[in-house]
């Protein structure tokens, strides 16, 4: 990689410059809101089928909560050392220069664009589930609710944080509602199948085999767990970063662990093991068992308030990238643009125009099949920045320290690594796709770095 050039500015200028009015409660809202998805909802029934004992089931919800708490603490030291808005862009191109921090910047911005896209098309999917003679209109529905949460963060970092915070709330009771139900309320569809009293006969694989179902289940969990570095995208924002932002981190992460615990809970007391394994959506196998026919509206109100919240929380997340890169000059100047509410009004127009051509083309599906690979990449390059800091920068104040360095950053590393090439064994077509998005940028960043200084010294 090319020699780190001089550190970027820890803040954006004054003049026209981003809010620093963000704190704990918008930390955490961010992070449940840009985690808890569809994923809950689907995902157990996988992991069911891959481990079929209701033991380890649970163990490896645990063990991913448990990762994804360690990497927040980890990360955390990042986003207070360099309390910048932008994500991970900020923390490669402080480690590692200038054109790696513009790889991780674009393949982190259209991932983003290319998440919001499909959950805005999949809540108008389930839309048209509700209201039949809305069924021909997806990709309205999806596009009006963008366009919606987009004028609702246009008016100011205020708006969209106290937006963020309300569908959050909503979100977090709403599924703690349907956990709720399924151990108190008296089910419609007979007689509950506790996972203490049901029998699995499906066996555990043994070797090889259950090595690979507890790797395959590990990265689906841990996928699902996504997203609980949120806030770091919004380090220039946060009135106190050294004491909210790791707060924001750990109580983050603690809810999105209570919520997904307490729903998997419920779903073995209600299917036990086996009839969970068999759930393509274990929430509406759930909830036709507590709740009769109506089980499977309750369960699409309940998705589509998660994707909601997850929708507001990846369009406000992808406003930041660009305006940090045209901060340093890999993009024009005018994406800077701040309105009066703190908003970076052109970078949140340009990421609206990416989700609106994904939406409306289709092509969103490839890119967030590209997308997992460049997440894990993101972190992993998070996680070895700590290790190039702490070499290259000893004497930089940092407020907060990353927990058990190097030992557990190291273990971080060394799983990113190791999801990075499970993937390549797994999913073979998608990352070699995502090795030419990485080769095809180094032309992009050439000609993108000439043309904007060019026209900056013009």
């Amino acid at each position: 990689m090319p020699p780190a050039t001089s550190p970027a500015p820890d803040s954006p200028p004054a003049r026209g410059g981003l809010l620093k009015v963000l704190g704990v409660a918008f930390g955490v809202a961010i992070i449940v809101g840009n985690t808890i998805g569809a994923g809950i909802l689907r995902t157990p029934g996988d992991v069911a089928a891959l481990l079929p004992s209701a033991g380890l089931f649970l163990g490896v919800w645990i063990a991913g909560g448990i990762y994804a708490f360690f990497g927040a603490m980890t990360m955390a030291e990042l986003a207070v050392m360099i309390p910048r808005s932008g994500g991970n862009y900020v923390f490669a191109r402080r480690a590692f220069g200038e054109y790696p921090g513009f790889v991780i910047g674009y393949t982190d911005w259209i991932s983003t664009c290319a998440a919001a896209a499909a959950v805005s098309i999949a809540i108008g999917e389930l839309t048209g589930q509700l209201v039949p003679a809305m069924g021909d209109m997806t990709t309205v529905v999806a596009l009006v609710v963008s366009l919606v949460l987009v004028g609702v963060h246009w008016i100011g970092v205020r708006s969209g944080d106290r937006t963020q915070q309300v569908l959050s709330l909503f979100k977090t009771v709403a599924l703690l509602g349907v956990a709720a139900a399924c151990f108190f309320v008296t089910p419609v569809g007979g007689a509950v199948a506790t996972a203490a009293a049901a029998t699995p006969t499906v066996s555990l694989p043994v070797g090889m085999a259950f090595t690979t179902a507890l790797v395959i289940s590990f990265q689906s969990v841990a996928y699902t767990y996504d997203g609980w570095n949120g806030v770091v995208y919004f380090g220039g924002e946060v009135r106190d970063p050294g004491r909210e932002i790791p707060r924001a981190m750990a109580l983050g992460v603690v809810a999105i662990m209570a919520v997904y615990l307490a729903l998997n809970s419920a779903f073995l007391y209600v299917l036990g093991i086996e009839q969970l394994g068999q759930q393509t959506f274990a929430a509406a196998g759930a909830a036709n068992v507590v709740f009769g026919p109506t089980g499977e509206r309750v369960v699409s109100v309940v998705m589509i308030l998660s994707m909601l919240g997850a929708v507001s929380a990846i369009i406000m997340q992808g406003s930041r990238v660009p305006f940090a890169l045209a901060e340093d000059g890999l993009m024009p100047r005018v994406f800077t643009t701040v309105n009066k509410g703190g908003t970076p009004t052109l970078s949140l127009l340009l990421s609206f125009g990416i989700i609106i051509a994904l939406v409306v083309s289709g092509t969103f599906a490839t890119v967030v099949a590209l997308a997992a690979f460049f997440y894990v990449m993101q972190y992993g390059v998070n996680f070895l920045a700590i290790f190039v800091l702490r070499r290259t920068e000893p004497d930089t104040p940092r407020a907060y320290r990353a927990w058990g360095y190097p030992y557990v950053t190291g273990l971080l590393l060394a799983a990113a690594v190791a999801f990075l090439v499970g993937s390549f064994v797994t999913d073979r077509a998608n990352t070699v796709n995502s090795l030419y998005v990485l080769v095809a940028s180094y032309p992009i960043y050439l000609i993108t770095r000439r043309l904007v200084r060019r026209r900056r010294d013009s």
